[in-house]
């Protein structure tokens, strides 16, 4: 059944008043403060007891508990504390509440549709709220909704109250952390550039950090180590904690991925053999780059962070994992699941470990199960179409691997509207790349169907290298040589990509635009109240109101702290972008203009905005580096050091801004101080550059051979070796003669994405009271395009499919039918799965792939037969069969730039 919306005219004259008077109500001692644990246990116990089944059941589902297995009144604080606030909530608290969620999250695709139903119902007077079993319902997600959270995901991994006294930042958790900063900061950059890589990600650093922190606990000693202004820490406060963990957590998780510009370093001293590339530009280049992401994530706090909406989906299983090594929890049965948190994550944990050595070693035909094609290894068309190596991935099993069917998204924590919007764009581009293929559009029929490698007019990977001297665009060589070629799945995914910037900016603008003038009118209000009487003494020591406005229960739990100051992160923007032209000016060789590290901040800022409110909303992302090269191709023509500079600043600004807002957001949800996380990922970001360069350039002296093609231990640099290439084919080719030269009709792209979001506009403004406008009320046509865009080329349907089985199967339908075990068991399951893999392909990686074992048997063999092996007919149409030899313009009268 479809959402219906509340229409907002009979409601507006009186929300005003309903949700000031709601305040006054709330903030009166009978309710007492937001998450503040304080209770009368014995009246709270006696209305447990008054309560009949099915209302207790309903609690239960509500707040992901379970029935009791030792005695009835045996009650956890979090429920003790939620029933208090039931008993006191009235009738007309649990309207206004209502009153203003459906102000607030009206057209939410996040908020439970049997929920928003039913205080619509309420609201309108279609559901009798003296009835009592109505009333009890409306009370408790009243007070859920404000004392909690609206959203079951977000109760389900947080608490609902909070400690300021449990310790955060200690010895203890700066010292464990910065530990594996360093660890994981220097084998992530270490092995990144081998081919297969390896990688310890986040969900294997907080696994590991927990032992550490217990080990701490039990063999340190307690003393009090000195501390500045005669202060003394202890080296050993107690037991290991829930917020001492989430802190280390935030610290590394700056490490959890690799500093992008490193490509850039190594591809200017290894491919465009820049030996002026030096390790004082190499730290310019890298503080200036992280460091603007972390200036522009600051910034970016009203808009993504505070706001109830911005729920972060993708960073849910990562406070389960926590919760489920730290928070203890009482025994109870949910739907005949007995099992805790704790014990349910090693069982998961566990048997992933030992399950991913089948797909991932022992039988990899199950990872990529393409048995369609092993009934008919030598077809070319089934190939095409149902291949999972070289083909589109038409298939409805195509994996048993975890690692696979959670590639495209994370499907226990993504919303399945974002899974089944994304996936409906991928139905679509399937058919138009068939479409494209099969009609030879573009002379694609003469290539591979999904390819991204960039290809001559006679089928070969085009060498950029044959068109250049000394670094520049020969146009003599070029004539003799060939323009570039996309396969049809690279054209659609590039066509995609210029049509999804408008759309994304328009459209996603306009829809958040409450939360977005909300957050600019606060800022403009506290820049205005800052300057009145303006003062140093003011600016400095004067705390931040950042949570004025916010009335959900987690920000004013965080109105506790002292939250970081604006001018905190202006500082850090200040001091980046002087580094950045540092960077450009004493290292003039890099030929970047300082007018273009303005362009690239400066549109960095206009698509952060939406951006960040689509993937704080969706959990998907969309990023610059295709408008940036664009740009920057047109802009510096010829110059292929510029434009990796300038698409190192492009890319990496909105990257790592929104790296640091989902720590921002964990930090939110688990309550760690603000300003203990600011620090946090300074200190990260500060150890992870010079470790990660100190590696690096160890790399480049001290291995042979290093980003070399059958380099022996296969430091190979693949994804370097793409962003070299990608530099030349964008900045010394140019954009000018692919998109105006061979693809001009790609340029009319940009246009659909505007002319789009016009439309779906228009549709959101004008159509809202049509029946038929309720079946597009879910449909969003950024993350349409967002689908094609991350999958195809190279990927394909055999990523996606699984992962939309699983997110229909544990976010729909157990979410739907039983919410109290999605709510205990779902996210916790999503990060032992993960987190079993990537501990599983550690060993297996130094066990048997850093020196090759293979495994020469049919379930490792069966799907490398025939044309998925790449053997047999490789495109759809045979270059030999043209009268010339190739395909395209006439030798000697290609397009030039």
């Amino acid at each position: 059944m479809s959402r219906e919306k509340l229409e907002p005219t009979p409601l507006k004259e009186d929300v005003t008043s309903s949700v000031n008077s709601l305040q006054d109500a709330v903030s009166h001692d009978d309710f007492g403060e937001v998450g503040v644990p304080v209770w009368d246990e014995d009246v709270v116990k006696e209305y447990y007891r008054s309560l009949d089944s099915n209302s207790i059941e309903y609690l239960y589902e509500q707040t992901g508990h379970g029935s009791t297995l030792d005695e009835k009144d045996h009650l956890k604080p979090d429920l003790l504390y939620i029933l208090d606030k039931l008993l006191k909530m009235t009738s007309d608290h649990a309207m206004q509440i209502f009153k203003d969620t459906i102000l607030n999250h009206d057209e939410d695709v996040n908020f439970p549709t049997k929920t928003w139903m039913f205080i619509n119902q309420v609201v309108q007077g279609e559901l009798n709220i003296d009835d009592s079993t109505v009333n009890f319902k409306a009370r408790l997600l009243a007070t859920l909704f404000h004392f909690h959270s609206v959203y079951p995901e977000v109760r389900a991994v947080t608490d609902v109250y909070n400690d300021p006294d449990e310790p955060c930042e200690t010895i203890r958790s700066y010292t464990l952390a910065i530990i594996w900063v360093i660890i994981a900061s220097g084998i992530n950059e270490f092995f990144s550039h081998r081919q297969p890589s390896i990688k310890l990600y986040s969900s294997v650093v907080s696994v590991l950090l927990y032992p550490c922190g217990k080990a701490w606990e039990v063999i340190m000693p307690n003393v009090n180590i000195p501390w500045f202004g005669g202060k003394k820490l202890p080296l050993n406060p107690g037991p290991y904690s829930y917020k001492e963990q989430m802190f280390a957590t935030l610290l590394t998780g700056v490490s959890g991925s690799t500093i992008y510009v490193v490509a850039n370093i190594i591809a200017q001293k290894n491919y465009y053999k820049n030996d002026w590339v030096d390790f004082g530009f190499q730290i310019l280049l890298v503080l200036s780059s992280q460091c603007l992401g972390l200036s522009f994530a600051g910034i970016m706090r009203k808009f993504v962070i505070y706001p109830s909406r911005a729920v972060w989906p993708t960073m849910l299983p990562t406070l389960a994992l926590n919760r489920a090594l730290l928070k203890p929890e009482r025994k109870e049965s949910i739907h005949g699941w007995k099992i805790t948190r704790y014990n349910f994550f090693w069982a998961v944990f566990g048997g992933m470990f030992c399950y991913f050595w089948i797909p991932d070693y022992l039988f990899q035909a199950l990872s990529t199960f393409n048995w369609i094609n092993w009934i008919a290894p030598n077809n070319f068309n089934l190939a095409m179409v149902t291949g999972s190596k070289s083909g589109l991935g038409l298939n409805p099993i195509t994996t048993f691997d975890w690692n696979v069917a959670s590639f495209a998204f994370k499907p226990l924590a993504t919303p399945v509207n974002t899974v089944l919007n994304e996936f409906f764009g991928i139905i679509v581009g399937f058919f138009i790349i068939i479409g494209l293929y099969y009609t030879d559009t573009k002379w694609s029929a003469y290539l591979p169907i999904n390819s991204n490698s960039i290809f001559t007019n006679t089928g070969e990977k085009y060498q950029v290298t044959e068109i250049l001297t000394d670094g520049l665009m020969d146009l003599e060589k070029y004539q003799n040589y060939s323009p570039p070629f996309y396969s049809a799945a690279n054209l659609l995914m590039y066509g995609s990509s210029f049509a999804v910037y408008p759309l994304t900016f328009f459209y996603n603008s306009f829809k958040e635009w409450s939360t977005i003038k909300r957050a600019f009118k606060m800022m403009f209000s506290e820049a205005k109240e800052l300057f009145q009487g303006f003062s140093f003494k003011k600016v400095l020591f004067t705390d931040p109101k950042s949570y004025s406005g916010f009335n959900d229960a987690h920000s004013k739990m965080m109105m506790k702290y002292k939250e970081v100051p604006d001018w905190y992160y202006m500082v850090i923007l200040v001091i980046s972008f002087v580094l950045a032209v540092l960077c450009v000016e004493l290292y003039p060789q890099t030929k970047t203009p300082v007018w273009g590290l303005v362009f690239v901040v400066a549109i960095n800022f206009a698509f952060l905005i939406p951006f960040s409110v689509l993937y704080a909303v969706t959990g998907a992302h969309v990023g610059l580096n295709v408008l940036v090269e664009l740009i920057v191709g047109y802009a510096l023509q010829g110059n292929g050091v510029a434009l990796m500079t300038l698409k190192a600043y492009g890319y990496n600004i909105d990257s790592q801004a929104d790296t640091f807002l989902s720590t921002l957001k964990i930090g939110h949800y688990s309550k760690i101080p603000p300003r203990a996380v600011f620090r946090a990922q300074i200190i990260g970001t500060l150890i992870q550059a010079f470790v990660t360069l100190g590696v690096l350039n160890w790399s480049l002296v001290n291995i042979e051979n290093f980003c070399e093609a059958g380099q022996a231990e296969k430091f190979t640099c693949p994804g370097v070796r793409t962003y070299y290439s990608s530099s030349v084919f964008w900045g010394v080719i140019g954009p000018k003669l692919v998109f105006s030269g061979i693809y001009p009709e790609m340029q009319w792209c940009f246009l659909v994405g505007f002319l789009a979001a016009l439309l779906f506009i228009a549709l959101s403004v004008f159509c809202v009271k049509q029946k038929w406008y309720q079946y597009f009320r879910h449909f969003e046509p950024t993350l349409f395009l967002i689908g094609i865009i991350n999958v195809y080329a190279p990927y394909n349907l055999s990523y996606v499919t699984p992962g939309v089985y699983l997110s229909l199967t544990f976010m729909w339908y157990i979410r739907k039918r039983y919410l109290a075990w999605f709510e205990k068991y779902n996210y916790v399951l999503s990060a032992g799965l993960d987190a079993g893999v990537a501990f599983s392909a550690v060993i297996i990686f130094f066990a048997v792939q850093y020196h090759s074992k293979k495994l020469n048997w049919w379930g490792n063999t069966v799907m490398s037969t025939g044309i998925e092996g790449g053997h047999g007919q490789k495109t759809l149409k045979d270059i030999t069969d043209t009268a010339r030899g190739y395909f395209g313009p006439e030798k000697g009268h290609y397009p030039e730039p």
